[in-house]
């Protein structure tokens, strides 16, 4: 038997059942015994169909006979006797013998072979009371801190609100009926007629088959059996189709169906599509966009008003007139509505681009919070803190500064193009016009008046109103390169710079074509020599006076982590987790603990001041050993990033310069008589800060050799901008179902660090203030008034940081290579939290200005605090007071009076004996330590003395140097080996620490404030 018989028979079969039978569908039929049944069936089916058309006065015979008998009249003239591989003379036997009642001698029906393929087809059947208790995969969505969209979380094929049927308008539910089943009312499931309009139709025309499918059958296709364009899928689908008629209101399945239904870009649903065309809830859809969408499931790309509005709007016509047919709406309705503009909205203006790592968080923190099992189980409305502008911001500051960073240090690497288009380009170029999708039933043959072929043309009249297919006006031509480019869907979404298509290469320069169809001129870099004909790459444009010039920027290896805290409440108003998500959905923020280095310094000097030391306490910047703790264990000999060490200095220039040996002196006699004891204290400090679950008590703790998780730093620091009260970070503010509450963040005020007084933090937070204007952060001296924060770089440079705070924000920037592989990669010689992650902060901080973050001076102490501060003027250096001039420092009072801590840890007479004109001493000693602008005493050079602020001298504004990279003279960044200070390549020195062959260092290493261990990795 004829494979295809075989099938045809098969889904007759179900069609038979379904529509004579549909209490008692056989889903298995014996081959051997069942012959007779099958059989008996399809005869009863045959009858059913012939009454069925008799109703439309259609004569079922006449149409089949014609069809089968003379194929000219489907197929032409020139119709061969066998179409699709099927020979018409047996199927027109099979005919006569299943509906004439006829028993030929040569009948091709073999009733085994159609009993064994329909028994596969409906094995492990889907349950249709599975769709009647279906969920449909749905998005929630987010809302800014400005309660306006900012993205939505959803399934694969799930990007849908789900509305019920009643708040559906009549108007919307008639034009898709009117459009897709104008029987839907009157059928059981299946419309026996459209099968059969479908099957007459396929006969003759090529490619995908018209299926004659009910909403119904939609509703099954789309959520239950599949849309393979197979017999078999087919056959499950009528069967399902019929139960599911038996099980749901029609209403209940027309609710399904537009809550199913795909409808163009990247919505499913009706609600969705409504938004996504629109900008508007479907209650509010008007009659021309009602039916603009009611007419795109028959093709949503074929229609798209986005690439062929006048497709979409000939589509519309059609289904405007079938609602005319059917007395929707009055004809001048349908004029009105025809006449109108698409109204469609610009495509995507809502949807996410940034943001994927804080929406991540989102989905934990409810699922934590509101105890929600998922976000795509129902349409949620989740209102977050995210501030959009900031965190957009954001991520092309940390992305910037990250490929600043590679390129600098010479580690920039072309990998290849991120995408190329030339295929695009070329389908572009050779597109033809799109053959239209045959998804409606089709219509009877036409045929002459006065023969057999008029009888069976007797079919439903066409719509009163047929519109004219007009030819598709082209809009204003774009090149090919541009439609390739605005519509390349390229891998690293969240990438903040443009994306262009190259165009020329060569000897004449490159150039590449951008999304708004400019040309520019392209510094390749390390890209030269490489780059081929329509490569998509990234790039950093140059506006200026003519055309418009770019920088290739290249993804760099390096990671990198930011996160914007508010300082009173915790909100995260932004927050990126790597340096783009679809490279790595891993979140550092919050995901990975990393060493702070000298970013935790601060908790030891809190600790300092809350015993009862003033900022202005003289700390010897010298070699010191600490005793093993418990006597168990190596002494520990710290040393700073320089080598050596410059003397007494105040704590205060310890903290700004971040000393290591002024840090671990503190602990010897500065916070407890014993050493064991003030590291206690610092890490109970550390333990009631929420820094760490648990302290590692060994004394490299002090310097951040304890990996901590970058939220919690935040959280640290935003308490010292709150003078010792703590937030608890959070990101989601509430959950709403349907308008009703689901969970709203509890209205928590920080919790106080008690572990330190308010005098104590607000001392600190002075100190970090002096870390921007003049210290290891000074590149952030141009807003220095409005900021203050710490520096920090880890053993060998593994890990660069910065964590600061104004009043209102608290910003961590966190640069670094993943250890994944359990390799731990430095970033290289002089590659510290102050030349790497500053920069970063820097423009993130005046993002947030940008963004609505109020730009306040820091703020002054406490009522509670000021009664127990006086601010005196002091000698800098010395830190000995001074009558006037001088700087101001904060003391604290104790009894109404200030303590005098300045000589508490080194005593005068050690100090006298350092004096400048001592017997064996050379402090002043430039090429020692000490600074040429003057000694401890304030003496400069030729007797003379200073009460000026030795740190007035700023570097330029930043908006000069938006990057930071610019320095003093006396700061100049290390060159990297084999490149000068202007990047531009030398030959690595013999000797130098590249060098293979490994001989002496050619020049003196350079040491970071913030290094850690030494030299000795062991500590």
């Amino acid at each position: 038997m004829n494979a295809i018989l075989i099938k045809l028979f098969a889904t007759a079969l179900t069609l038979s059942q379904v529509t004579t039978r549909p209490d008692a569908v056989r889903t298995q039929f014996d081959p051997a015994k069942d012959g007779a049944e099958v059989v008996a069936i399809l005869r009863d089916g045959c009858a059913h169909m012939r009454k069925s058309f008799d109703i439309e006065d259609i004569n079922l015979d006449e149409l089949i006979s014609t069809a089968m008998e003379d194929p000219s009249a489907v197929a032409g003239d020139n119709a061969p006797k066998i179409l699709h591989g099927l020979d018409l003379t047996e199927l027109n036997t099979s005919y006569k013998q299943f509906c004439k009642g006829e028993n030929p001698v040569n009948s091709p029906f073999e009733a085994g072979a159609v009993i064994a393929f329909y028994n596969n087809a409906v094995k492990d059947l889907p349950s249709a009371e599975a769709l009647r208790d279906i969920k449909l995969p749905s998005a929630s969505v987010i809302l800014d801190a400005a309660g306006k969209p900012y993205s939505e979380t959803f399934e694969t094929h799930g990007r849908r609100l789900v509305v019920p049927i009643s708040g559906v308008p009549d108007l919307v539910q008639k034009a898709f009926v009117a459009a897709e089943d104008k029987r839907f009312y009157q059928h059981h499931g299946i419309d026996e007629r459209g099968v059969i309009r479908a099957f007459v139709g396929n006969l003759a025309s090529p490619g995908r088959p018209a299926g004659g499918s009910t909403i119904t059958q939609q509703v099954v296709k789309n959520l239950s059996v599949g849309d393979d364009v197979t017999y078999e899928r087919k056959i499950r689908e009528m069967i399902v189709a019929s139960r599911l008629e038996r099980l749901q209101t029609k209403p209940q399945i027309l609710g399904l169906y537009l809550n199913g239904i795909y409808l163009g870009r990247g919505a499913y649903g009706i609600e969705m599509a409504a938004r996504s065309w629109f900008g508007k809830s479907v209650g509010a859809l008007t009659l021309p966009e009602a039916a603009l969408l009611a007419g795109l499931p028959k093709g949503p790309n074929y229609y798209s008003p986005d690439k062929y509005p006048e497709r979409a709007r000939e589509r519309r016509a059609y289904v405007l007139s079938r609602m005319k047919e059917e007395g929707t709406i009055t004809e001048a309705e349908m004029n009105t509505a025809m006449a109108a503009d698409l109204g469609i909205k610009p495509p995507d203006a809502a949807r996410q681009d940034s943001g994927f790592y804080l929406v991540d968080h989102l989905a934990r923190e409810a699922r934590t919070f509101a105890g929600l099992e998922s976000l795509t189980n129902a349409s949620y409305t989740l209102r977050a803190t995210v501030n959009a502008g900031l965190q957009s911001a954001l991520e092309g500051a940390l992305q910037e500064g990250l490929a600043t960073y590679e390129r600098g240090t010479g580690r920039a690497r072309y990998e290849g193009p991120e995408l190329n288009l030339s295929e695009a380009i070329k389908r572009i170029e050779a597109a033809a016009p799109v053959p239209e999708p045959a998804a409606e039933p089709a219509p009877a043959p036409e045929a002459q008046k006065g023969s057999r072929k008029a009888a069976a043309a007797k079919a439903p009249a066409k719509s009163a109103v047929q519109p004219t297919r007009q030819p598709t006006r082209q809009p204003t031509r774009q090149p090919s390169w541009q439609r390739a480019l605005i519509s390349a869907r390229p891998p690293l979404y969240d990438v903040r710079w443009p994306l262009a298509v190259v165009l020329q290469t060569g000897k004449n320069g490159t150039r590449v074509g951008l999304p708004d169809g400019r040309v520019a001129s392209l510094e390749p870099g390390p890209a030269r020599g490489k780059l081929q004909l329509y490569d998509a790459v990234r790039v950093r444009l140059r506006e200026g006076k003519g055309s418009p010039r770019a920088d290739l920027r290249v993804r760099p290896t390096v990671q990198g982590a930011a996160i914007v805290l508010e300082n009173r409440t915790g909100k995260i108003l932004a927050m990126s987790g790597g340096f783009s998500y679809p490279l790595s959905q891993l979140n550092r923020v919050t995901q990975t603990v990393r060493q702070p280095g000298s970013t935790l310094k601060p908790l030891t000097y809190l600790a300092a001041l809350n015993a009862g030391l003033q900022p202005n306490t003289l700390v010897m910047d010298a070699p010191v050993t600490l005793p093993p703790i418990g006597g168990v264990g190596d002494s520990w000999s710290p040393k700073n990033y320089d080598g050596g060490g410059s003397g007494a200095t105040t704590i205060r220039r310890g903290l700004e310069f971040s000393k290591n040996l002024v840090t671990a002196r503190l602990l010897q006699g500065g916070i407890a008589a014993k050493a064991p004891d003030s590291l206690q204290r610092v890490c109970d400090i550390a333990l009631e800060a929420q820094l760490y679950a648990e302290c590692e008590r060994y004394y490299p703790f002090v310097l951040g050799a304890q990996p901590v998780r970058m939220i919690d730093l935040a959280s640290f620091y935003a308490a010292i901008a709150n003078e010792g009260a703590r937030p608890s970070a959070y990101a989601l503010e509430a959950v709403e179902r349907d308008g009703r509450p689901v969970y709203s963040h509890p209205d928590k005020a920080p919790v106080r660090i008690g572990s330190a007084d308010r005098v104590a933090f607000y001392q600190l937070k002075t100190m970090l203030q002096g870390v921007t204007q003049h210290g290891t952060a000074a590149a952030l001296s141009g807003i220095s008034p409005y900021v203050a924060g710490k520096t920090g770089t880890s053993e060998n440079e593994n890990d660069a940081w910065f964590a600061g705070f104004s009043n209102e924000i608290t910003v961590v920037v966190w640069a670094g290579y993943d250890n994944a592989d359990g390799v731990r990669r430095t970033l290289g010689r002089g590659q510290t939290g102050g030349h790497v992650s500053v920069p970063i902060a820097r423009a993130i901080f005046q993002a947030a200005w940008a963004n609505g973050v109020a730009r306040t001076p820091l703020a002054p102490p406490s009522p509670e605090a000021k009664a127990l501060i006086a601010d005196l003027p002091i000698e800098p250096r010395s830190g000995q007071r001074v009558a006037g001039g001088g700087v101001i420092e904060h003391f604290r009072l104790k009894g109404g009076q200030v303590a005098d801590t300045q000589y508490a840890l080194v005593p005068r007479d050690t100090l006298y004996a350092m004096r400048p004109d001592a017997e064996d001493g050379d402090y002043g000693n430039a090429e020692d330590g000490a600074d040429v602008a003057g000694d401890l005493f304030g003496n400069l050079p030729g007797g003379r003395r200073t009460t000026e602020d030795p740190f007035a001298q700023r570097r330029s504004a930043e908006t000069d140097d938006p990057w930071g990279l610019r320095r003093d003279r006396r700061e100049e960044p290390q060159a990297w080996p084999g490149r000068d200070r202007y990047g531009q390549v030398n030959p690595v020195p013999f000797g130098s620490p590249f060098d293979d062959d490994g001989g002496a260092r050619a020049r003196q290493r350079r040491r970071d404030p913030d290094y850690l261990f030494g030299d000795d990795p062991g500590y």
